[in-house]
This record gives C-alpha cells, structure tokens and sequence, in this order.
C-alpha cells in the first residue's frame, strides 16, 4: 500500500468539491475519507430545494466507504472556499464519531489548499452520544 500523504487527500477532496451540487447556496464542499487500508473514498455535497435533504459531503463519502464494505478509517479531509477552511457541522460530527472514533480530521480553504488544520473527532464532538449495543457484555 502506498502511504497517503495529508496533501494528497487534501487534492483528493479539492477534486471532489469540483463535483459538488450546490445550486442554491453556492457552497461547494468535498471530502476525502482514507481507509486504514489505504482507499481514498471521496463525496461532495448535495442541495435540494428543502434544505433538510441536502447532504454533506463528509456524510456523502462515509456513506459511501461503510456501503462498499469498509469499517476502519484514518483520516478524513474536507475543502470549501472558507477562511481556515469548512468545520463539520454537527450532523457530520455524530456519524463520525460513531462510525471513526479514532479519525484525523484535517479541514483546508479551497482557494489555497495551503493552510490546514488538524482536529480529533473527539476534539470536535466532546462528550459525544455514543449508544452503547445491547449485547456488548
């Protein structure tokens, strides 16, 4: 496996951003979530005219990596055209602390993909709902 360096998975994202829908706000989001087998999954966000269907493309590319099969993950990246780059909402937030406990979470501004910064899930989502299985012992 070759070893995915944080600045290719922020161009992995960057590339997927181009792929956004976003007709009504203009917000073009992508991310890249990278596998612990060293998969690049990307998404990007998707608008609809009742704001509550639209989905976020962090969410777009978990969906995506946990419906191909894949449950373990190292690092998610995301880009928009926003000043230190786009923060997941809360939403975003929950699903990953569910689905990657463990993500490195790196966020970069579109425009110059330079500045990048590095968050923990649990940095982002303290104290995060998490329900415990019934069968867990």
């Amino acid at each position: 496996m070759a070893k995915i360096s944080k600045k290719d998975l922020i161009e992995a994202a960057f590339r997927a951003r181009q792929r956004a829908v976003a007709p009504y706000s203009k917000f073009k989001v992508g991310a890249a979530l990278l596998t612990k087998s060293g998969k690049i999954i990307t998404g990007a966000n998707v608008e609809s005219a009742s704001y509550g269907l639209t989905c976020c493309a962090e969410r777009v590319a978990l969906f995506t990596a946990l419906t191909e099969g894949h449950r373990r993950f190292a690092a998610i990246a995301i880009v928009a055209r926003a000043p230190g780059g786009p923060m997941p909402c809360g939403a975003c937030r929950q699903l990953l602390v569910e689905y990657a406990p463990n993500l490195l979470v790196w966020v970069a501004d579109g425009a110059s993909r330079r500045q990048i910064r590095e968050f923990s899930v649990g940095e982002l989502l303290p104290a995060a709902f998490v329900e415990v299985p019934k069968n867990s012992g």
